[in-house]
């Protein structure tokens, strides 16, 4: 008999060999119907494996995270199969699970584009009728070698010739078969239901001097009433997408000429710098200095920070007076410089040190994608410089001065705590203090978190603010990540209360993370509605007929002068037409203008949400602006 622990610390026997699946009946039927896989100490198995010895034993649905993954990978496999029924000369690479949902990497013997899709959904559908079972099947890695080259998959080749386990393992379903270590479903029926979303290229293992295929993106739920809930959150995405907004509101683009540069106009300029006022505000209040450094630097400054060996595909380099230098990617080395100008005494510490950089990193041209992943972009970076007695409540504070910030836009968030990845710098001593300096600080705060093991910076653990947008959406923005080596590296030293010279410790940290994707976020969070303290334009005037345009310019002025950002709109248009305009344009405030305004001396105020909020006077108006501005209200 085996012996098999549950999450509830409960305890039930079985004869050894048992099957995973009939453990879970044995618990319920109503979860042997929900599950998706198990995980056996910790690693995961499919439903039909079997259970040799004691063990701890948990059930995964759809509803856990590792479920999901599960369940999606599968359904890649649905979608190679059908692919394989309708083109058999098709070749497989690789068919992952995604953050949502999955895709298939496919060597296809012809050109597909989006109109092929319900072919393949079709060919799909009858898969998952057929409910057929898939079942894993161990092969030796020799063997698998051998058997993709006799069909001619290269691709599934070189993925084996880059295993070194003697044995892999297979998953077949019907006529279908992949390489895969699984685990699967136990069968396609579960895959109820699923849309196939868009077609794409990318190069065989991203590398551009390979074969460009072809990927298809797919869905999969267990419910159609889920299915059709994500597909209406596309839908409300597609209309919130900032690269269409920022064009419609005249706001910022990217060109030809300049791909993954973007351009910010007028209005995008009063956006940025708004939000950039307010950013030097609240760094102000929280004991900050601000600096700038230069864009291009030598290589040798590269090379001591460990970038060059670590980041150096990502840079853009270019040769002066027969020297190599780097146009900065990042901030900090240049930090350092700011640093190591002058001596510094353990009174001067904490030094917070921020800057707004502009950075510049080459992304593959397949990664960009509007103001979301760029090639140029602005950094709220700062660098703080402490003692190592500082470090908890420099963090602590840093979390206090995001959770603030975050706030104000009306922003939820998780944390994810990452630790030491394999190509890192540093002992692990100072590895194991700093993630468990960490730690400390978010529990001391009673912080919930995850750990995200192997995901580190090179020089330092990290905690990431992964925060919430009115979709339900999550984006990884602000940052904190401790740092023993750059110090190390710089030499940079502060004379202590024992008069002797010690390292600091540094904190690298971002808030907003960069200027040009939070602009992204802000913009598809509001759906470009922004709240009046921070919209670009503010209230528009618009005079009813010629008859009001002298009062309208004296009201427009009234304004302009207050402070507020205001547009006159006099064109010889119907009101209703620049009232619906001024609405798809966000305005928060549209001020109409007509005969009982002009001689009462008064303004008729409408909302964008609101619709008419009647006649008040011009100082009432503007006080009621400022308070909403003042309190960065999210009207």
């Amino acid at each position: 008999m085996i012996k098999v622990t549950l999450p509830d610390g409960s305890v039930k026997e079985f004869e050894q060999g048992v099957f995973a699946m009939d453990v879970v009946k044995s618990i319920s039927e109503g979860l042997a119907r929900a599950a998706v896989c198990v995980e056996v100490d910790g690693q995961l198995r499919d439903l039909y494996s079997v259970l040799d010895g004691d063990c701890n034993f948990k059930v995964l649905t759809f509803n856990d995270e590792k479920g999901k993954e599960v369940f999606w990978h599968s359904s890649s496999h649905v979608l190679a199969q059908a692919v394989s029924r309708i083109w058999p000369e098709a070749k497989f690479a690789i068919g992952p699970a995604i953050k949502e949902g999955f895709y298939y990497d496919i060597d296809f013997p012809c050109t597909i584009t989006q109109e092929d899709l319900p072919k393949i959904e079709e060919e799909m559908k009858k898969i998952v009728k057929e409910n057929i079972q898939i079942k894993r099947e161990p092969i030796k890695r020799v063997d698998a070698i051998e058997l993709f080259t006799k069909l001619g998959d290269n691709y599934k080749v070189e993925i084996l010739q880059g295993i070194e386990d003697e044995w892999v393992s297979l998953y077949r379903q019907g006529d279908y078969f992949d390489l895969c270590r699984g685990p699967h479903l136990p069968n396609t029926g579960k895959v109820k239901s699923f849309k196939l979303t868009s077609v794409a290229g990318a190069y065989w293992r991203g590398d551009t001097k390979n074969k460009m295929l072809t990927r298809i993106y797919g869905i999969s739920y267990e419910k159609k009433a889920d299915l059709e809930q994500y597909l209406t959150l596309i839908e409300e995405a597609k209309k919130r997408d900032h690269r269409k907004l920022g064009r419609e509101l005249d706001l910022f683009d990217i060109f030809e000429e300049g791909p993954g540069f973007p351009f910010f106009f007028p209005k995008g300029m009063t956006l940025r710098n708004t939000l950039v006022d307010f950013w030097r505000h609240e760094h102000r209040k929280a004991g900050y200095v601000e600096v700038s450094s230069p864009m291009i630097l030598n290589k040798d400054l590269w090379l001591r920070s460990g970038h060059w060996d670590h980041y150096k595909d990502n840079m853009y380099t270019v040769n002066i007076d027969e020297s190599d230098f780097a146009i900065k990617p990042m901030n900090c080395p240049s930090g350092m410089l700011v640093y190591k100008r002058k001596p510094w005494s353990y009174r001067d510490l904490p030094l917070r040190i921020a800057e707004l950089g502009q950075v510049h990193r080459h992304e593959l041209s397949g990664a960009l994608h509007g103001l979301m992943r760029v090639r140029c972009f602005t950094q709220d970076d700062s660098h703080i410089f402490m003692t190592p007695e500082q470090i908890e409540g420099e963090i602590e504070a840093v979390v206090r001065l995001i959770d603030k910030v975050y706030s104000v836009f009306g922003f939820s968030y998780n944390l994810e705590l990452s630790t030491r990845p394999e190509n890192s710098m540093g002992s692990d001593e100072q590895w194991d203090m700093a993630t468990q300096a960490l730690k400390n600080a978010l529990n001391k705060m009673g912080k919930q978190y995850q750990i995200n093991e192997g995901d580190g910076a090179f020089y330092g653990p990290k905690i990431d603010f992964h925060l919430q947008d009115s979709l339900g959406r999550t984006w990884q923005c602000g940052t904190i990540q401790l740092d023993f080596q750059m110090p190390e590296r710089f030499d940079l030293t502060y004379v202590g209360a024992d008069g002797e010279k010690h390292r600091p410790v540094m904190i690298h940290r971002v808030v907003f993370g960069s200027i040009e994707r939070f602009i992204a976020i802000l913009t598809e969070h509001y759906a470009g509605a922004y709240p009046t303290w921070l919209a670009p334009v503010q209230a528009v005037v618009l005079p009813i007929s010629e008859n009001h345009y002298e009062y309208a310019q004296q009201v427009y002025q009234q304004l302009f002068d207050a402070g507020l950002r205001v547009d006159l709109d006099m064109r010889n248009e119907k009101i209703g037409y620049r009232i619906r305009e001024a609405q798809l344009k966000k305005v928060p405030y549209m001020i109409v203008l007509g005969a009982n305004e002009s001689q009462n001396g008064t303004i008729a105020v409408r909302h964008r949400k609101g619709g008419d909020l009647g006649a008040m006077s011009i100082e009432q108006f503007l006080a009621d602006v400022k308070k909403l501005c003042e309190n960065k209200e999210n009207d």
